[in-house]
């Protein structure tokens, strides 16, 4: 039984997300679809992140496990013929057999993009944001996330896990041009979790409330104030990281 890790990337805008879904066109879904067509065999296909709809991907990382002794480089070239054009595999390896694309991970990065004037091109992939934004609060509010806090109060309501401690271990926002830029890295996220913190950091960036209030909100879990979750299309998963096997 050979181990096989894909390394892909997607298009999240036609997409009810990465998980296989009753109402719609899901990233794993296609992949699963087009092995079966490859190798004849319907493999568990695991992925590292179930990004939600519309969430984009450049690393997503996935894994699954067949009989068929296909090379890799001549089965990515065959998956990436029949594919759809809003998903492509970059890279396929032959890998561990106790490699597992969710659980061996040890830490992910995301970044959310934000434009600051309205765009027709480019808009699926931006949030525009039409407030004035004040970036130093943004930059503040990014250096408290900064370590080991409980984010269940960032998160959606839902999410099925043992704890809501998530360990950051960097969060910095950067601009570019009129864009805004935030890269977040940590060794798990909760389900809507990037969202929440990018929802109530543009809060305080435009004045809705103030950084003391994100502090309590983040340190003591204060609920006195709704967490608004920032659209799904500003969001991609950048890269996923693992020890060595």
């Amino acid at each position: 039984m050979r181990n096989i890790k894909l390394l892909i990337e997607y298009d999240g805008t036609n997409f009810v997300g990465w998980q296989i879904q009753p109402n719609g066109r899901s990233v794993q879904g296609e992949i699963k679809k087009a092995i079966k067509e490859i190798i004849n065999e319907d493999v568990n296909l695991i992925g590292a992140s179930r990004t939600d709809a519309v969430v984009h991907a450049r690393g997503q990382v996935a894994n699954f496990k067949c009989e068929n002794k296909i090379p890799t480089e001549s089965l990515k070239k065959a998956l990436n013929s029949i594919l759809p054009d809003d998903i492509v595999i970059h890279a396929i390896e032959e890998v561990d057999p106790n490699f597992h694309a969710r659980y061996s991970a040890v830490e992910k990065t995301y970044r959310y993009f934000i434009t600051k004037n309205k765009i027709a091109i480019g808009r699926n992939y931006f949030w525009f944001v039409k407030y004035e934004l004040d970036f130093e609060n943004l930059k503040k509010c990014a250096e408290l996330i900064i370590g080991k806090h409980d984010f269940e109060i960032f998160s959606k309501k839902g999410t099925n896990v043992k704890d809501y401690i998530c360990e950051v271990r960097s969060a910095e926002w950067k601009i570019e041009d009129d864009k805004l830029i935030f890269e977040i890295t940590a060794n798990r996220f909760l389900y809507g979790m990037v969202r929440g913190l990018v929802g109530a950091m543009v809060d305080v960036a435009r004045g809705r409330f103030d950084i003391d209030v994100f502090k309590k909100i983040l340190l003591e879990k204060c609920n006195d104030f709704e967490i608004m979750h920032a659209p799904a299309s500003g969001l991609v998963l950048e890269s996923v990281k693992y020890p060595n096997f």
